[in-house]
């Protein structure tokens, strides 16, 4: 027991002290520099490379969606983010996995 209140503790305190480190060069950085740009580009090419391969290539339960339930899934995502919540992305990716069961019962 004492040996796991070591490990989480230990694994608290490095968290903290990334967030920290994070916190102190957030303030440093220019949000319209080109390094920062550069930074947000690749991050979204990972996303939009993640959801092409999720929607083309599943694994687990969801590929026993058919791709076209996975794309009116997406779709339907994609609206509610962009156009009913005016980009929440806890509320898009809520609908989008409602989509995807609704889809599956449907089908059944």
């Amino acid at each position: 027991m004492l040996e796991l209140v070591g490990v989480v503790l230990a694994c608290a305190a490095a968290t903290y002290l990334w967030r920290g480190l994070g916190v102190g060069l957030a303030r440093r950085l220019d949000p319209g520099s080109e390094a920062f740009r550069w930074v947000s580009c690749v991050a979204f090419a990972m996303i939009s490379g993640l959801i092409a391969r999720i929607l083309l290539m599943p694994t687990g339960a969801l590929s026993a969606a058919g791709l076209a339930e996975r794309l009116l899934a997406t779709g339907c995502a994609l609206a509610v983010y962009f156009l009913l919540t005016k980009k929440n992305l806890f509320v898009g990716v809520t609908a989008g996995a409602l989509a995807v069961v609704l889809l599956r019962l449907v089908a059944g």
